[in-house]
């Protein structure tokens, strides 16, 4: 039992808590009391988020039963926020991660790029961010991570078999291109990432406006096609490679592929599948959703042979999908039971006397709120509770909507902020302070680019 108990204290805190401001503390005047219960339940999965005394899957749960028995919500109202469009992005997403990497195209991958690049370390290096900025726009970071991971680690055990501690900047600089290329790319489009999906389910359900796929690419990927070079300045500088050439690692890894035979007509077909996605999402996403398009994808996939649902049924996590639709359910509630303007005007009181102008205090409580909370949660949580928040800040939306989905992809400073940076620390290769070393100048870089952005860019269109 001591034991239990010190393994679970964080959810016996987070429990102690919520039951603190429920029976004790009062409630503020000018907060309904079902929106002074949705923030308790907030505050109580903030809690077991940062710490994980349970898994994340069980924490979407509780968010979900929390959320009838104090907050105010029927079973049908929460069990409603996962029928949608954002709900289903993400487990298609998914799926299509599992179809992709399970056609084995990795080591082709690798050899397209180098000779792309060249054999010297710091034009791969660049190559790897570029193509993982480019694909994460339109697939999602995670997905191209899971793609590119094996790729790195290709050209990591080729680069020295009997010296692999020799090559540790290498690695970490390779590593670090794949991650944060796709964390920055992630902000491109619309499919880029869950979050995206998120402000755009949002912008709907409060009736805030709506930017198309097209639109949403001119207003920020010019940031992203500003970033991607100094990503790999910074990554180069912070890390430097041991190995300037890497001619030992391509030859190996040209004997590999020469050995595996010429592609075949099913990974050219996956292939075939995979760009007819990408182009659903731009031409078709406004009527049935990024959400229908993927999952016409995984239809197709499965229909034709190319992935088996016991794959697919193994190897997606289904547990963020289930957490997805629990932090969209929550952030709906937020906006609706006026938890999310109390805590907007909190914010806007609390900077009005060292920010007096309105649209940039509003600017940089967007900024702050989902850049801070970005390195503490993941991304797309960061969006699902402070997107109503921002929402409710006053001015224009769709340019506040727009700003708090950027800075949310500021997560360069841990290893559970972006679903790309988890998935390289799991490696092993990595370590917690490398993050630290890195990701304050691609801090700095980021918050740059989105001050340029706001400023000199979008003045053109709004």
């Amino acid at each position: 039992m001591l034991f239990w108990i010190q393994q679970k204290r964080w959810l016996l805190i987070s429990l102690a808590l919520g039951a603190v401001f429920y029976f004790l503390v009062p409630r503020p005047a000018d907060l309904s009391p079902e929106g002074y219960h949705i923030l308790i339940i907030i505050l109580m999965t903030l809690i077991l988020i940062l710490k994980e005394p349970i898994p994340l899957p069980a924490i979407a749960l509780q968010l979900i039963f929390w959320q009838v028995i104090i907050g105010g919500s029927t079973p049908n109202e929460v069990g409603s926020y996962f029928m949608n469009d954002a709900v289903f992005f993400i487990m298609g997403s998914l799926m299509l991660a599992v179809a992709i990497v399970s056609q084995g195209l990795d080591k082709r991958l690798a050899l397209g790029i180098i000779r792309l690049t060249g054999n010297k370390t710091w034009r791969i290096v660049a190559g790897f961010t570029a193509i993982s900025a480019v694909l994460s726009s339109f697939v999602g970071p995670h997905m191209v991570t899971a793609m590119m991971l094996p790729v790195a680690l290709t050209l990591i055990k080729f680069a020295d078999k009997k010296k692999s501690k020799s090559v540790t900047a290498l690695t970490a600089a390779l590593l670090f291109s794949i991650a944060y290329g796709a964390t920055v790319g992630s902000i491109g489009t619309p499919s880029g990432g869950g979050r995206n999906v998120i402000m755009l389910n949002y912008w709907a359900e409060f009736g805030s406006g709506s930017l198309g796929y097209i639109d949403w690419i001119k207003m920020v990927y010019p940031m992203v096609l500003v970033e991607i070079p100094i990503t790999t300045f910074i990554i180069l500088k912070t890390f430097p490679p041991e190995i300037q050439v890497m001619d030992t690692a391509v030859r190996r890894l040209s004997v590999e592929v020469a050995h595996a035979g010429r592609t075949s007509s099913r990974e050219i077909f996956s292939i075939v599948l995979f760009f007819g996605v990408l182009y659903g999402w731009i031409v078709l996403s406004d009527n049935v959703g990024l959400g229908g398009v993927a999952l016409m994808g995984v239809f197709l996939y499965l229909a034709f042979g190319l992935v088996a649902w016991k794959d697919l049924s193994q190897q997606v996590n289904w547990g963020v999908i289930l957490l997805f639709g629990a932090t969209i359910s929550i952030g709906v509630q937020m906006k609706n039971t006026g938890g999310a303007a109390w805590v907007a005007g909190l914010s806007v009181d609390f900077l009005r006397d060292i920010i007096p102008n309105i649209d940039i205090l509003r600017a940089v409580v967007s900024v702050a709120l989902s850049g801070v909370m970005s390195n503490l949660l993941s991304s797309s949580a960061t969006v699902a509770v402070v997107g109503p928040v921002v929402l409710n800040l006053g001015g224009d939306p769709i340019l506040l909507g727009l700003a708090s989905v950027i800075a949310s992809a500021f997560g360069y400073f841990t290893a559970v902020a972006a679903p790309a940076c988890t998935i390289i620390y799991s490696s092993g290769l990595v370590r917690a302070p490398d993050f630290l070393r890195a990701g304050w100048k691609m801090a700095i870089m980021s918050v740059g680019s989105l001050l340029l952005l706001a400023l000199f860019w979008w003045p053109l269109f709004r």
